[in-house]
């Protein structure tokens, strides 16, 4: 195996991961590079999800019985976890949600059924930029769209950066929100957080970013982001799929409006009005994510016995390594920074002609796990005239003798295209 400097033990770690010792197509061993998609989950999760369901299910909150205060515990146990994670100042900031979509959709809808100061109306602009997940882009569309407000967004350079040359001119006095990415999950670009916060906090704009790929990757600080309002999902990190976190300012979740209208996010309820329960709780109607929320709380623990900052030095190598290697590969364009400097663990490519679907499914008939198309960041193969791309991603699990199979196997696909 090729050995690069600050990788973790990778061998170790694999044993953690069942799926990783699957054979595919006829004995062909597999090899998992779609991580920005979705991670694979540890024992330690899977085991912690089992015995959440055959020892303690039952719904919280609201049962005296055993089972119910245990089930609460365990949920709310959670929440403390998550928020020592991002090192919230408060773990009553945490809101679990059912993904990052929803976390974002939470916080448009918000604002727009907020009152002053921070209401989006048809006098206020709303700011994102090109190389947003659709998830990033749709709620503010549809939100500028019911309000009136004006939708603007920072275009991208070149080389697959923001381009903030004209930052006075986007980020202006009417702006009441900037939403963007902390590293694109097409471009694998990690975004220069402080220059827009401080922008935005200049004329008085909320800022919300989406940690998707980031809380999977780095050490996340929600109070060193200086941001409002950050959301991530469990699925990317080791944990289940159906969960994902909002974070947000303490005083804003008191005083924006809730979403989403139904039991446990209310204090009383009348034939004439309603009153709601404190945040988070507020923003948390019906029966929650008990079971996956409990499955993050347990890939927090795995992560945290292994060390973000181990984390991302690993990924660093692995990205330094693969950004090489796949240099060498004839008519190949990587799509983002060439560098591994600021730039996460997602690379996306073209090769030659070849469509990119093509692509993908020749290395998975050689076992290679890749994501294929515009990764819902169309705009971004809009913006460099492509209509799709191929995207490796990386995880604590990868290593070189991946993206060494990857590299094999790319040269396979242009030798079967000719």
């Amino acid at each position: 195996m090729t050995q690069l400097p600050g990788l973790l033990d990778t061998e170790a770690i694999r044993k953690d991961f069942p799926v990783l010792d699957r054979l595919v197509h006829d004995g062909k061993k597999l090899v998992y590079l779609d991580n920005a998609a979705t991670s694979q989950k540890p024992r330690q999760v899977l085991d912690a999800l089992s015995e959440y369901y055959e020892r303690y299910n039952a719904n919280v909150h609201r049962g005296v019985h055993v089972l119910a205060e245990e089930a609460t515990a365990l949920y709310e146990g959670a929440r403390d976890k998550v928020a020592e994670f991002v090192n919230a100042p408060s773990r009553d900031e945490v809101i679990f949600t059912k993904n990052a979509s929803e976390s974002l959709n939470l916080v448009a809808n918000m604002l727009g059924w907020a009152d002053e100061p921070y209401r989006v109306d048809h006098e206020t602009e709303i700011v994102i930029t090109e190389m947003e997940h659709h998830s990033n882009i749709v709620p503010w569309q549809l939100l500028a769209q019911r309000t009136g407000a004006k939708l603007k967004w920072f275009g991208l350079t070149d080389d697959g950066r923001l381009d903030l040359s004209n930052i006075d001119e986007i980020i202006t006095e009417k702006t009441k929100i900037v939403s963007f990415v902390l590293v694109s999950n097409i471009l694998g670009t990690v975004n220069p957080v402080e220059a827009i916060v401080r922008r935005a906090q200049e004329v008085g704009a909320l800022v919300c970013i989406d940690a998707s790929q980031a809380a999977p990757h780095m050490p996340l600080d929600v109070q060193a982001l200086q941001a409002d309002f950050v959301a991530f999902t469990g699925h990317k990190m080791c944990g289940p799929t159906g969960i994902g976190v909002l974070w947000g300012r303490q005083e804003l979740l008191e005083d924006l409006p809730p979403f989403l209208g139904g039991g446990e996010m209310i204090e009383t309820v009348s034939m004439h009005s309603s009153t709601y329960a404190p945040a988070p709780h507020k923003f948390e109607a019906g029966t929650p994510p008990i079971a996956q929320a409990v499955g993050l709380g347990a890939a927090i623990d795995y992560l945290n016995s292994i060390g973000m900052d181990k984390i991302l030095a690993h990924e660093h190598a692995l990205t330094e390594y693969a950004v090489k290697r796949l240099g060498e590969v004839p008519d190949l364009r990587i799509i983002g920074p060439t560098t591994a400097e600021d730039r996460g663990a997602a690379i996306s490519f073209t090769l030659g002609d070849i469509h990119p679907h093509d692509v993908g499914q020749v290395l998975d008939e050689q076992g290679i796990a890749v994501r294929v198309g515009h990764h819902c960041a169309r705009p971004v193969c809009l913006r460099y005239g492509i209509p799709a791309t191929t995207r490796a991603s990386f995880y604590l699990y990868s290593t070189p003798t991946e993206i060494d199979a990857l590299v094999d196997g790319l040269e396979h696909v242009r030798n079967f295209f000719g």
